[in-house]
């Protein structure tokens, strides 16, 4: 983005700022759709893009359909290796008081994304937590998630 309003930069953090001012604009790492009518949509960020078999995933997608279930209180999609894809689609659930986990559960929630988003786009894996790590500002922390299955191995396209 580029405009009046639009920040000068990161206070003393000049490699920072160039990275983010690439070509005049800001690059916020956001990535988004124009409706018909010219609407912008954000859809996610950039950088938690799952990239599995060439095609790109969103997980705020995918997060969205999940959280629609009655079971589901919290949901969280992240990229996981696969040998084949490169990444794989995981879901992290924490269910309602109420709710048992389960393969049944498991299915019943990858159907529902399969249905709605399409098959590239349902979870390979749901894995049935107590709780999911927030940040200091109260969001899942995809990066904590995520190193639970990466561990010291890189982020990248097979």
């Amino acid at each position: 983005m580029r405009g009046p309003l639009v920040m000068k930069g990161y206070h003393n953090r000049p490699e920072a700022t160039e990275e983010a001012f690439a070509g005049g604009w800001l690059h916020t790492g956001d990535v988004g759709r124009f409706d018909d009518e010219g609407f912008l949509y954000i859809v996610d960020r950039k950088k938690e893009m799952i990239v599995t078999g060439g095609f790109n995933v969103f997980p705020r997608e995918i997060e969205d359909v999940l959280s629609a279930h009655p079971a589901v209180a919290q949901v969280a999609v992240i990229g996981v290796p696969d040998e084949r894809w490169g990444e794989s689609v995981k879901a992290v659930v924490v269910l309602r008081d109420g709710f048992e986990p389960g393969e049944g559960l498991a299915g019943e929630l990858q159907a529902r994304v399969k249905e709605a988003k399409g098959s590239v786009q349902a979870p390979k894996s749901v894995d049935f937590a107590d709780s999911i790590p927030l940040s200091a500002v109260g969001k899942p922390d995809k990066k904590a998630l995520r190193a639970k299955y990466w561990g010291d191995r890189e982020r990248g396209v097979n």
